[in-house]
């Protein structure tokens, strides 16, 4: 098995490798004196995946990957490729005099690409432009999953392009093909995905944000990753016009990219107004945003409604959506409402997103399954199919979508116990783990939106990095590879 997938890992390397080069050649353009930093890593990144493709080079053929094999390669990916993208920042921060841990680094690189937000690092405002633009891109690319990108731009990866694009995605209904080929779908999928961050880009320009600016938080918004280039995250530029602007882009980026990508495909824009999990998360985000505004209107935090509008909107879709932008610290409101902000961060993003959590499909399909049991103890004997979008759901996704909550939920206990017997606070170390599984960056208290995450331990960092990973993988792939079955040829 590790031998198969070996050279598809070289090709994903050398994918990650060139995406070195952006930030490289933006230093050396800025001469902001960080190129130093990126240029090692990308030749590791580079040679280390020519090494292991030669065999699949010379024998002019790729091995084919089995489903296991995919969710292997994933999560060797997700573990292996944030080590890489540590290098720059470790290679800047110490030849700037501050040298940071490699736990703080490695913890800002799964941040980055798990597209969670959350960041170690403070003075983000002094640091070099090409820094904070790898910070940001690091989200992009993940957001939509750099195996994904590779599936996409390098035929050579074709023969176990299935197995890969299964193990990458997320959802409950990740079987379903959008196109007969796996590689033009990623090709579809990764277009829609940049031409919707080009308009998000345009519009935050267009609205007053600088150009270096608008590219780094159109990267954050786009990905759901919420990283920025200021300490004070989005509450930097104190406009109402660039926070609606954010607020309509998340609520984009938290709906199903594949959905799009067929609506366009297909030419018919209205299947998205059509489908039940898009329609779910709108109204769960912008409902809750209704409900903590009246909240902080009747306990007076606010006096003006449209400034209680306007914070309890971005700050519920921000972190509803997992993005984790802050432009006020809203764990100083009523308890209700940071706690119901986190909480949204579970649900409010569809399958086909750039989110993690348990998805909104999920969700639906919960709800729907408690429906049906109630129904068939009042009517024992009736036929009642669960029904979405007007197909009934096979009972292996239901049972699935209920296995998948029940590991959810087991990891956040297990992970805040590990964080527990760390001596962190038990509220700080729930919404640490909900934070972190969720994808979703702040949590309470000093990790909160007012804060961020410099001082947790050495320890408490590397149990949140691999929340990180497990969150952005689904838990499922995870648990499968410590299966004695799974090793089995």
């Amino acid at each position: 098995m590790i031998r198969r997938i070996l050279p598809t890992f070289g090709v994903t390397l050398i994918t990650f490798g060139m995406t070195f080069m952006l930030p490289l050649v933006i230093s050396i353009i800025g001469d902001d004196g960080a190129g130093h930093a990126f240029w090692p890593a990308s030749l590791i990144a580079a040679f280390s995946g020519l090494i292991l493709v030669s065999p699949a080079i010379i024998a002019r053929e790729m091995p084919s990957l089995m489903p296991r094999d995919g969710m292997l390669l994933v999560a060797l990916c997700w573990t292996l490729l944030p080590a890489l993208a540590a290098l720059p920042l470790i290679d800047y921060f110490q030849a700037a005099g501050k040298p940071i841990s490699w736990s703080f680094a490695y913890f800002e690189a799964v941040s980055g690409l798990t597209t969670t937000g959350a960041t170690v690092i403070t003075g983000l405002d002094d640091l070099p432009y090409a820094i904070n633009f790898w910070r940001c891109f690091l989200q992009w690319i993940g957001g939509m999953g750099i195996l994904i990108l590779a599936v996409a731009i390098l035929p050579l990866v074709s023969a176990g392009a299935g197995s890969i694009f299964k193990a990458e995605s997320t959802g409950p209904l990740k079987e379903a093909k959008l196109t007969p080929r796996i590689a033009q779908t990623a090709k579809g999928l990764w277009g829609v995905y940049a031409a919707i961050s080009l308009a998000c880009f345009f519009a935050y320009w267009a609205a007053g944000m600088s150009f270096g600016d608008a590219w780094l938080h159109m990267f954050s918004t786009m990905s759901l990753g919420g990283l920025s280039s200021h300490d004070s995250s989005f509450g930097f530029f104190n406009s109402p016009t660039l926070e609606w602007i954010a607020i309509f882009f998340m609520l984009i980026a938290s709906g199903s990219f594949a959905l799009y990508f067929v609506a366009l495909h297909k030419r018919k824009v209205l299947i998205v107004f059509k489908d039940p999990e898009w329609w779910g998360t709108l109204t769960l985000l912008l409902g809750s945003s209704l409900l903590i505004t009246v909240l902080l209107l009747l306990r007076g935090v606010y006096s003006d409604p449209w400034e209680a509008l306007r914070a309890a909107t971005f700050s519920t879709v921000s972190i509803g959506s997992t993005t984790g932008y802050a432009t006020v610290d809203y764990t100083t409101w009523p308890i209700f409402a940071p706690v119901l902000i986190l909480m949204l961060s579970g649900v409010a993003t569809s399958a086909g997103s750039t989110g993690a959590g348990i998805k909104m499909a999920r969700l639906i399909i919960l709800i729907k399954q408690t429906r049906r049991e109630v129904m068939r103890m009042l009517h024992p004997r009736a036929v009642n199919p669960l029904m979405i979008n007007g197909e009934p759901v096979a009972n292996g996704v239901i049972f699935a979508a209920l296995a998948f909550m029940l590991v959810y939920g087991g990891t956040i206990l297990v992970l805040t116990g590990l964080l527990l017997l760390t001596d962190m606070p038990l509220d700080t170390a729930f919404s640490a783990v909900i934070a972190t599984v969720n994808n979703a960056g702040p949590g309470l208290n000093e990790i909160g939106p007012a804060g961020n995450y410099s001082g947790l331990t050495a320890l408490q960092l590397n149990i949140c990095s691999a929340a990180m990973i497990l969150g952005r993988l689904e838990m499922m792939s995870i648990l499968a590879i410590f299966t004695v079955e799974f090793w089995r040829e």
